[in-house]
C-alpha cells in the first residue's frame, strides 16, 4: 500500500531534509522512525526538499510498504520514535498513483521577519531579525511584479539543478502582525533558494534602499547577480502542499486563494 504523511519540523538542528551520510537530516529521522514501526526498511519521497535550518508547518511525503498498520499505529508509533523537533501530523492511505512530489499542484512557503530594534531571546532560529523598519505596503507593491508565469533565473541559486527556470507564481501576500512581517508565497513549484532570494529583494524595498519596481527589473534581468542578498534560512517555513481533491488529503486554507486554472501549471517530472 502507499501511505502519505503530513510532517511538521523545526529545522534548526538538521542539515536539511535530504538524507546525507554522516549528517542529521529530517529524512533520515523520519525513515528511521517509520522503519521501527514497520519492522522493515522504509524510504520516503517528499513534496519538496528544504535546506539546512528551514522549517516545515506541513511537509508531505509518501512511502510504499507491504506491512499493515492502522493509521493510528503509524501516527503514534512513529512520533514515539522521532526526536521532539519532528512530528507526524496526519497519516492517510492513498491510491498507488499518488506521488508526493509529482502529484502536487501548488506549494506555499511562509517567511517570518521580526522587525524591531532587539533580537528575540525566545525565537532565535525560528524567524529572521531585521532591525530597520520595513514598509510592508511597499514590499507588497514590489511582490505584485512577480505574480504570473516568469523566468525566475534572477532568483535561483547558482547550483540549482532544475532544467527550467520557468515557474508560475500564484500569489504573494505581505502583511504585518505587530512587530512581525509575514510573507506568504504560493507557486506551482520553487527553484533552489527562490523564496529566500525573493524575500531578500522585498526586504531591500521594505527598507527603502530600492523602489518597488526594482523587483520587476531584477526579474527581467534573468541574472542572479542583479537580485542582491539571499535572506537567511531562519524564518522560512514550507507551509503546505496542495493536491488534486480526489486524493482526499488535508488542505491548508491558504489554497482558497489559488486560481481555478492552477492545475494547468503543474510542473512536469523533468523540472
Amino acid at each position: 500500500m502507499r501511505i502519505a504523511l503530513g510532517i511538521e519540523y523545526d529545522g534548526q538542528a538538521f542539515s536539511g531534509w535530504q538524507w546525507q551520510k554522516g549528517k542529521l537530516t529530517v529524512q533520515g529521522a523520519v525513515e528511521d522512525a517509520l522503519s521501527r514501526v514497520a519492522a522493515e526498511s522504509i524510504r520516503v519521497i517528499c513534496a519538496g526538499r528544504t535546506d539546512a535550518g528551514v522549517h516545515a508547518l506541513e511537509q508531505v511525503v509518501h512511502f510504499d510498504t507491504k506491512v499493515y498498520r492502522k493509521p493510528y499505529s503509524w501516527l503514534m508509533g512513529t512520533n514515539t520514535a522521532l526526536p521532539e523537533d519532528v512530528r507526524i501530523l496526519w497519516v492517510q492511505e492513498t491510491p498507488e498513483d499518488f506521488h508526493a512530489r509529482y502529484s502536487a499542484i501548488a506549494r506555499f512557503y511562509r517567511y517570518v521577519i521580526l522587525n524591531r530594534p532587539m533580537k528575540s531571546a525566545l525565537f532565535r532560529r525560528q524567524l529572521t531579525w531585521h532591525f530597520h523598519p520595513l514598509n510592508e505596503k511597499a514590499m507588497q507593491e514590489a511582490a505584485n511584479n512577480l505574480i504570473g508565469e516568469h523566468d525566475f533565473s534572477s532568483f535561483r541559486a547558482q547550483d540549482c539543478q532544475s532544467k527550467s527556470p520557468m515557474r508560475r507564481m500564484h500569489f504573494i501576500h505581505v502583511r504585518r502582525e505587530n512587530d512581525r512581517v509575514i510573507i506568504e508565497l504560493c507557486a506551482n513549484a520553487f527553484l533552489h533558494h527562490m523564496v529566500r532570494n525573493i524575500v531578500g529583494v522585498l526586504m531591500e524595498v521594505g527598507s527603502g534602499k530600492q523602489r518597488p519596481d526594482w523587483a520587476a527589473e531584477v526579474l527581467g534581468a534573468r541574472d542572479r547577480k542583479c537580485a542582491g542578498v539571499t535572506a537567511p534560512a531562519d524564518g522560512l517555513y514550507l507551509g503546505g502542499v496542495y493536491y488534486p481533491p480526489h486524493f482526499g488529503l488535508p488542505r491548508h486554507p491558504i489554497f482558497d486563494y489559488l486560481p481555478e486554472d492552477a492545475s494547468r501549471y503543474t510542473p512536469s517530472e523533468s523540472e
